[in-house]
């Protein structure tokens, strides 16, 4: 079992809003405050660039792929995650 900790990014946020042990949690957060973002699972202790390359679910093809200015703000659509439009999370877009 993958241990776990969810984010939540607002939709115009530039910094996360929420960090939760569970996803019930974060998502009891998010329908109380009636927010609208993005719910993501994150591995704790390891960045999201070296989890996807462990994984073999993103492999570094060119130069760049290697250089802080692309691992910095490196996410992976593998990654659990969930929309939520006013607190409720949006079927469809998990």
């Amino acid at each position: 079992m993958m241990i776990e900790v969810w984010v939540f990014h607002g939709n115009s946020g530039r910094h996360t809003s929420g960090v939760f042990s569970t996803r019930t949690l974060a998502e009891d957060w998010i329908l109380h405050h009636r927010l609208s973002g993005v719910l993501t699972a994150y591995p704790p202790d390891r960045g999201v660039y070296d989890w996807a390359v462990r994984r073999g679910t993103f492999r570094a093809r060119r130069d760049g792929h290697h250089s802080p200015a692309f691992i910095g703000p490196f996410s992976s659509a593998v990654q659990d995650h969930a929309h939520h439009e006013d607190g409720v999370r949006v079927a469809g877009c998990e």
